[in-house]
Formats: C-alpha cells, sequence, structure tokens
C-alpha cells in the first residue's frame, strides 16, 4: 500500500490546500483577481487541477467566482483560515517549526515514512497529511516513488546562506535592467500595501513562515516581472533551499522593519519608472541582508 495520495481527487484536495496556504502566507489581499496560469506554474501542473481545486476553495468560501471574470480572494472572515495572530499558537504550525529544526540539526533523516512522522510528532492521518501537503507546496519535501517521502536538499550553513544572497545580489538587480521588465502599476502597489502593514506592526504579529513568504513574493514578483525566465527560477530556486535557515534568523525581527521600508523605497523608485535607481537600491538592500545573516551567525549556527 502507498505512502502517498494518488488520483486527480487527490491531486485537487493536495492543490486547494497548497493554494489556501499560500494564499494566506503570502497575504493576497482580498478581491485580488487569481490567475489559474500562473497557479499552474506556481505548482508545476497543467491547469486542469488548478481549476477544480480552486472550485473547492469556492465551496470552503476561500475565493469566490464570478462569471467570465475567473476567481477573487474572498473578504477576510469568509472562511476559517487563521489570522497571522493565531497561527503562531496553532498546534500544527508548532509541529511544522519542529519538523523544520528537526530536519535543520539532523535529527529527521532525508527519507521518512508516513507511520514514523505520525508517530514522532503524535499526529492523526488528516494532521500529517495537511502539513505533508504545506511541506510540498513550499518545495522542501517530496513523495518518493511509490511509498514515503524525502525530504530536498536544504542550506544547513550560515556560509551557505550568505552565498545565495551574492548570487541575488547579481541576478535580482539586473533583473529590474532587463529591457522586457514590466509589472502591472495594481501589482506593484500591493506589494507596497503588504510593507506597510508589515511596518504597521504585521512583522511583530506575523508567523516566521508567513513573513517569510511575504518577503519571497516580494522578490518573485519583481524577477518575474523581468521577464527573463532564468532569473525567476534561479530566484525560486534559491528561495527553496534557504527557508529553513530563514525561519531559524527570524529569532530576531528588529531588522525586518529596515528591510520592508527598503522594499517600499524600491517600489516607489519603480512606479516612477525609475528602475536604474531601483537596481542600485536593490544591490544596497541585499548587501545590508548579508551584513546582518553574518551578525546572526552564530544563531544560524544554533550556537548555545
Amino acid at each position: 500500500m502507498s505512502d502517498g495520495w494518488t488520483g486527480q481527487a487527490g491531486l485537487s484536495d493536495q492543490l486547494a490546500d497548497q493554494i489556501e496556504h499560500y494564499l494566506h502566507d503570502a497575504a493576497v489581499p482580498s478581491g485580488n483577481h487569481i490567475s489559474a496560469q500562473a497557479l499552474a506554474d506556481r505548482f508545476h501542473v497543467s491547469r486542469f487541477p488548478i481549476q477544480k481545486a480552486l472550485k473547492i476553495l469556492t465551496e470552503k468560501g476561500v475565493v469566490t467566482h464570478e462569471p467570465r471574470r475567473g476567481y477573487f480572494v474572498a473578504e477576510p472572515g469568509a472562511h476559517g483560515t487563521a489570522t497571522d495572530e493565531t497561527a503562531t499558537a496553532d498546534p500544527l504550525s508548532e509541529i511544522y517549526f519542529r519538523i523544520g529544526e528537526d530536519r535543520l540539526s539532523g535529527k529527521l533523516p532525508q527519507s521518512v515514512s508516513e507511520k514514523l512522522m505520525r508517530e514522532r510528532y503524535d499526529l492523526s492521518q488528516a494532521n500529517l497529511k495537511s502539513l505533508l501537503n504545506r511541506m510540498l507546496s513550499e518545495g522542501w519535501i517530496e513523495r518518493r516513488q511509490g511509498y514515503g517521502w524525502r525530504f530536498h536538499d536544504m542550506l544547513t550553513t550560515p556560509d551557505a546562506l550568505v552565498q545565495t544572497y551574492r548570487m541575488r545580489a547579481a541576478l535580482e538587480p539586473a533583473a529590474l535592467l532587463e529591457p522586457t521588465f514590466h509589472i502591472d502599476m495594481r501589482t506593484l502597489a500591493r506589494l507596497g500595501e503588504t510593507e506597510q502593514r508589515l511596518l504597521d506592526g504585521e512583522i511583530e504579529t506575523a508567523s516566521s513562515d508567513a513573513l517569510y513568504s511575504r518577503g519571497v513574493v516580494f522578490h518573485e514578483t519583481l524577477a518575474r516581472a523581468s521577464g527573463n525566465p532564468y532569473i525567476f527560477d534561479a530566484l525560486q530556486r534559491v528561495n527553496r533551499i534557504r527557508r529553513l535557515l530563514a525561519y531559524r534568523s527570524m529569532i530576531n525581527r528588529e531588522r525586518y522593519y529596515k528591510q520592508a521600508a527598503e522594499h517600499l523605497e524600491i517600489v516607489n523608485l519603480i512606479s516612477r519608472g525609475l528602475n536604474a535607481e531601483a537596481s542600485v537600491a536593490m544591490r544596497h538592500h541585499l548587501g545590508t541582508v548579508m551584513t546582518n545573516l553574518i551578525q546572526l551567525e552564530p544563531i544560524l549556527r544554533h550556537d548555545k
């Protein structure tokens, strides 16, 4: 008997969970249009199971559907998704972070069975399925052929994390200078609104995974807008493998105020058509993050 889930119905249910987590963690605003093609690209599937997943989310009240217009994020309170304030108190979220920390510190092997995970973390099958779907959508676990699950290779040292920022410092400023760069002004405005909410208090109340996802959405949105798929693909790959170390670095959140302010500055420059200046600001921003990470090295190494 297989440890995983198969079949079109199972895939659609799985995708519905993944999309719901993504909409919440990325703080996608209510009323925002949902592109089925963008979701298909994000989760590496065809549009057909995405459409079925969106129908499931419509029934749950997570999204709404308007004929000839498509799907939109539902108003807050229309469904049971946890808010950032309650997410950190959610027992499943606590187990999620324990799994991440156990994998990062080597307490979990690279390949695991569902039986091992249920017994180690005292989980029901339904709760384990929810956690595995979440980790699958975030790109740090995959189903093994026929049986069990395998954790992807992740960054485990501060030096490796800093190296990814050096790579990003070469790519992301260049993305803003691509001749094919184009971003919808409404999308850009939403990025700015998210950063402003962080500055207004959500830096302290957001769960670590939500805070991480918002940063990922900011940078990946600009990389996608470059029109250069190689830049976007490289950034996606790096973001998947640095997630667990990034969680560990969030013990100290003071630095996120400066980062959010720098994000806002970049948004403002792009909105004024000053992409060259935005490129310089992006390079400075990533350099600042690298400096902060070097200072956080004892935390990242989990030194006592």
